[in-house]
């Protein structure tokens, strides 16, 4: 049973970790979404998100558009994976204090 609590406490903290990095990653990177607005037969795109109670447009080169979108993907990989290591922290900070 000792090896088994040490192996989850070090899995808890492995986890405790990855959020860390994964939180620290996901300060770096664009919130939001990518809008194209069409004026004539141009295409012009921006960066909405919201800052506060404002919702804020910035304006993306065109050259820009392909990386910012890779980082709002990324962004949202990262989010998922926060999701789910909270949960498992949550299950096995549960299993250390013997309710599970």
């Amino acid at each position: 049973m000792n090896l088994l609590l040490r192996t989850i406490m070090q899995e808890r903290q492995r986890i405790e970790n990855m959020l860390t990095r994964y939180e620290t990653e996901l300060l770096t990177l664009p919130k939001g979404s990518i809008l194209e607005k069409r004026s004539g037969e141009k295409s012009y795109f921006y960066l909405k998100y919201r800052d506060g109670k404002r919702i804020v447009s910035k304006y993306i080169s065109r050259q820009k558009v392909d990386e910012v979108r890779d980082c709002l993907e990324r962004r949202k990989h990262i989010e998922a994976m926060i999701h789910s290591l909270q949960e498992e922290k949550s299950m096995a900070d549960k299993i250390l204090e013997g309710r599970l």
